[in-house]
């Protein structure tokens, strides 16, 4: 396999697994490998679109999409959580097995370089929402053993752990409590094991309280700038200050909602305001601290970009707007390398 070019794309966030699982297909791991005419990403359109890896979400529904009487989407319960997990982790891994080289599990800064030096897909194992985990966190532990490294606590929902912000616009996420006592112990634990602490879902209370807590860099992984989007899943200034403070990082959303100043599911937008968002973050706190977090499989992204073959588009525009050799490099994969090596270690 030929290694990927000079401008590798390593993502922040995918739900490629949530699709597989979904689609109903006897075999998702084969559709996967051999390309397929629905999503965002398979290995055949990774390798067109040079999209080098990425954190690959394992994130569990609600078991309803009617919210309750505080708008809160319901939170799964652990047993059935923990199940789906585990199968979603399966497919990963049988991927993995199948592909002949073509995807490889990372659980290291250096796996990762590996095997985009190789030309294989560098996945990581995430988990979007904790609702897997209990309280004693026996299950986080067995989960590390098998992969994990990179994990948000919570989804937009309440759990054990946090307060997920709620999808609201236009709306500060300033909404309802932080961590709990057993969110706290979760942080301590993944600081402990060197799993990163992904801040995406999480709404301003929690962060400020992972912020004095973790001895890790803040990361949001898929959000955007609240000042020129304001909704509660972007980051205000104040946020953004912070995860420059602790050598962070923000991966830019594709979806649209996260875009734009409307509240709307909009295709038609353009990729300008994907790089507006870009220049904004890289101008405030400086070009280490962003990269990219699609959110592929997971949300409406511009239509212009049809999937993930469409990062040319990302890439293109911003060397239109100046970015030379060595930001690109910073903003397409080096941003998200230094974090997660200092996350994890070498």
């Amino acid at each position: 396999m030929p290694a990927y070019s000079a401008t590798p794309v390593f993502d922040g966030h995918n739900d490629v697994l949530l699709r597989l699982r979904r689609s109903g297909q006897a075999d998702p791991a084969r559709a996967f490998l051999e390309g397929e005419a629905v999503g965002h990403i398979d290995l055949p359109r990774a390798r067109e679109g040079g999209l080098a890896g990425g954190l690959c979400a394992l994130y569990i529904p609600s078991p309803s999409m009617t919210k309750d009487a505080n708008g809160d989407f319901p939170t799964p319960e652990q047993a059935p959580a923990l199940n789906e997990t585990l199968a979603m982790a399966r497919l990963l891994f049988d991927i993995e097995r199948r592909s002949e080289g073509g995807l490889t599990v990372c659980r290291s800064a250096g796996d990762i370089r590996r095997a985009i030096a190789a030309g294989s897909f560098a996945a990581v194992f995430h988990i979007e929402g904790a609702e897997a985990i209990g309280a004693d966190l026996d299950a986080l532990h067995v989960l590390h053993q098998a992969g994990l490294r990179t994990l948000g606590p919570v989804w937009s929902r309440p759990n054990i752990f946090a307060y997920g912000v709620p999808f609201r616009f236009p709306s500060s996420p300033d909404i309802g409590p932080g961590l709990t006592d057993a969110g706290r112990n979760l942080v301590r634990a993944c600081n402990a094991l060197r799993i990163l602490v992904d801040l995406s879902h999480l709404n301003e209370n929690g962060f400020w309280d992972v912020a004095a807590i973790s001895d890790a860099p803040l990361v949001a992984s898929h959000s955007n700038a609240h000042a020129l989007c304001p909704h509660s899943r972007n980051v205000t200034d104040k946020q953004l200050d912070a995860i420059r403070d602790t050598g962070g990082l923000v991966g830019i959303n594709f979806g649209v909602l996260f875009l734009r100043r409307a509240d709307e599911k909009e295709p038609s937008t353009g990729i300008e305001a994907l790089l507006d968002h870009i220049d904004y973050i890289a101008t405030r706190i400086g070009i280490d601290y962003v990269a990219l977090g699609s959110d592929f499989d997971g949300t409406m992204i511009p239509a212009v970009m049809g999937d993930c073959r469409g990062l040319k588009l990302i890439i293109e525009g911003l060397r239109s707007r100046g970015y030379d050799a060595t930001a690109l490099a910073k903003v397409t994969h080096e941003n998200w390398l230094r974090v997660l090596e200092t996350t994890w270690g070498r």
